[in-house]
């Protein structure tokens, strides 16, 4: 019965006691529980909505506006550059461009890099850290994220690809689904900005998102493997194993040892920069023109050295000018039409995921509002507008981003900065990286994916919630020993598994009376709690839906039953009362009702009479609705847990004991 020393019992008695004494004063004052006026089905549907879909009212500086002023606002709305731009000043501009120089001079070579990763040819990277930046800049509400591929979408873009076209014996019709899949990534990201539907993102919990890039970052520095050693033969497979054996396999006469020279002194140099940054905020800007140096630099040598004759693999060439229009390379009738309608819809809420969850995270560093579907339309939109104009898959990149911010940008003109510079490379700068070395853009990513395997985080999920370390550990393993694919999968199906779990498995709760006080609580959390005589309190900490009626029901009924076997062990009287505590349940459907009228039926063949206390609005409103409130009876809800206790403490027969 919850305490067996004698100090417990005696403490029972005194709060007993305490109780049955009440009966010779004036009974309290109970306030009884407020039955909501009824709603009709239009206000109820329209309310449901609104707080569904539109529960941060974003129409409502638009009421009681003029005409004109509300066509003003629509504008600054889809284009929020108009709102904010109005109070754009030189001190503003000067950050914004110290920080797009800066991030202008991580990107160009990281794009590169990462247009391997994707399996196409380096200028789309550059492409794609043009156009969609510039379209970012007047559409998107964040101030600090940095536009661009990232590893992880390239890398998942790639291997999806890939899949389905051989890059290097197809490379156009390769290059046609990249931008069928782009648009398409386009179009689900604005679809589900459009319907506020955003809600769905949050579906892959933190520790799946954790698991997965962490696994990624794994994946992706594994694969920089074949130009960090230089080997001509490598695996087109992912997963660790198959990657190690094709490693093993060409380590007599396939590694490179110039390359491999190149690329561990540029990537050691590369990494202390990285720390340095790391230990002096002030430093930032080391780590951010690093990649740049090591570009500039190694190029230089290779060119003096002509060490590409010694099979150090270099760039080449890189198209140069401006990206050339590609709407009539994109599918939109035939078999890729769906492959890429497939491809793009898994990558574009990948990069959705990645790019909200950083603009999030900058935003409450700055204290501002992140408009959560209005980014979606943003990148949307930049993606769409992307596909037609040669690039691919592009969302925010975390450490652009960082540097953006640590850079001191001030708003999304950064962004345009960056896009200026990108141009001015692809005009006329181009031709210089024909000797930049494989070796020293595997370095680069490879220091850049570092970061990605985030241990600590690992370690607090571990502390806080084990299930959660499942999550974070399956989708890890899964990305590390499949593939990209396999990894996804089993990070999306842990995180509905548990979701399904919480909704089909509720907690609930024995509920005691915390001593010198009238509150009650969780008597596994408060052991001093005591229970009252002939009393059984359970709380139910879920909404009761037909997915956890059943087990809500048969849950409260095992309470009882084994409490009424303590109680017999101890000759003591059995349980007269079942109070529920409704507090937390917020929503009660028809088959949750349909439990309570059976868990009444089977409490009333023990003689146990049912209470609940203190049902919320929608719940009682339910209740009312249905039959039930006349089989328990008006008397049998109460406002609090007290105020049932009391109550049914006066009608126990146990308490001349």
């Amino acid at each position: 019965m919850g305490l067996s020393s004698v100090e417990a019992i005696d403490a029972k008695e005194m709060d007993y006691r305490s109780l049955s004494s009440s009966e010779h004063q004036q009974p309290p004052y109970m306030h009884k529980v407020g039955v909501p006026p009824k709603q009709n089905l239009f206000d109820e549907f329209k309310t449901t909505v609104k707080e569904t879909l539109f529960s941060d009212d974003p129409l409502r500086p638009f009421k009681d506006q003029p005409r004109s002023r509300k066509f003003i606002l629509g504008l600054q709305a889809v284009f929020p550059i108009l709102d904010w731009g109005k109070s754009y000043n030189v001190s503003k501009f000067r950050g914004d461009v110290i920080a797009g120089l800066t991030i202008a001079s991580l990107c160009i070579p990281q794009d590169i890099g990462y247009a391997k990763l994707a399996n196409l040819a380096p200028q789309y990277g550059l492409y794609s850290s043009f156009v969609p930046p510039l379209v970012y800049a007047f559409m998107g509400s964040s101030r600090d994220i940095a536009i661009g591929p990232v590893a992880v979408v390239s890398l998942l873009l790639g291997s999806l690809l890939s899949s389905e076209i051989d890059p290097t014996t197809n490379p156009i019709e390769y290059r046609r689904l990249a931008f069928t899949a782009t648009f398409f990534a386009g179009i689900t990201q604005v679809t589900l900005g459009i319907l506020r539907l955003g809600f769905l993102i949050d579906f892959l919990s933190h520790a799946a998102i954790v698991g997965f890039m962490g696994g990624a970052a794994i994946t992706i520095a594994l694969q920089q493997l074949k130009g960090f050693l230089g080997i001509k033969k490598f695996t087109k497979e992912t997963d660790i194993i198959s990657v190690m054996k094709s490693v093993c396999r060409s380590a007599q006469h396939g590694w490179n040892w110039p390359t491999i020279l190149i690329g561990a002194i540029f990537l050691t140099l590369l990494l202390f920069a990285k720390y340095t940054g790391k230990k002096n905020k002030k430093l930032f800007w080391i780590p951010a023109i690093a990649p740049l140096f090591s570009v500039i630099l190694s190029t230089f040598l290779i060119y003096i050295t002509h060490a590409e004759k010694q099979g150090v693999e270099i760039v080449r060439h890189i198209e140069k000018g401006i990206n050339p229009p590609s709407v009539k390379e994109i599918y939109f009738t035939g078999d890729y039409l769906l492959k890429g309608l497939r491809i793009g819809i898994v990558a574009g809420m990948i990069a959705l995921t990645e790019a909200v969850a950083i603009g999030r995270s900058f935003a409450a560093k700055k204290d501002y509002q992140l408009d959560g579907n209005k980014e979606m339309v943003a990148l949307g939109t930049m993606n769409v507008v992307g596909s037609m104009t040669s690039c691919y898959v592009t969302t925010g990149s975390f450490s652009r981003s960082a540097v953006n911010y640590m850079a001191g940008c001030q708003t999304a003109v950064s962004n345009i900065v960056m896009s200026i510079v990108v141009v001015l490379t692809l005009l006329f700068i181009t031709p210089l990286f024909e000797y930049t070395p494989n070796a020293i853009l595997s370095a680069i990513i490879i220091s850049a994916v570092i970061g990605l395997v985030d241990y600590e985080a690992t370690i607090l999920i571990w502390k806080i919630d084990k299930f959660d370390f499942v999550a974070c550990m399956g989708a890890f393993f899964g990305v590390v020993f499949a593939s990209v694919e396999i990894g996804l999968i089993i990070a999306v199906s842990i995180s509905f598994a548990k979701i399904l779990l919480q909704v089909t498995r509720p907690r609930t709760a024995l509920l005691g009376k915390i001593p010198r006080t009238n509150v009650y609580r969780n008597i596994q959390q408060y052991p001093e709690a005591t229970q009252v005589p002939g009393v059984l309190i359970v709380r139910v900490d879920s909404a009761i839906y037909f997915s956890n009626s059943n087990y809500m029901r048969e849950r409260i009924l095992r309470w009882l039953t084994d409490e009424d076997e303590q109680l017999e062990s101890v000759n003591q009287p059995k349980i007269q009362f079942l109070i529920v505590d409704m507090s937390p349940v917020t929503d009660i459907d028809t088959s949750g009702i349909h439990a309570f009228e059976e868990l009444h039926r089977s409490l009333h063949k023990r003689e146990v009479q049912l209470v609940l206390s203190n049902p919320g609005r929608v719940v009682i409103d339910k209740l009312h609705a249905s039959d039930f409130m006349s089989q328990i009876g008006e008397d049998k809800i109460f406002l609090t847990v007290g105020d049932a206790v009391l109550t049914c403490s006066a009608k126990s027969p146990a308490e001349v004991v």
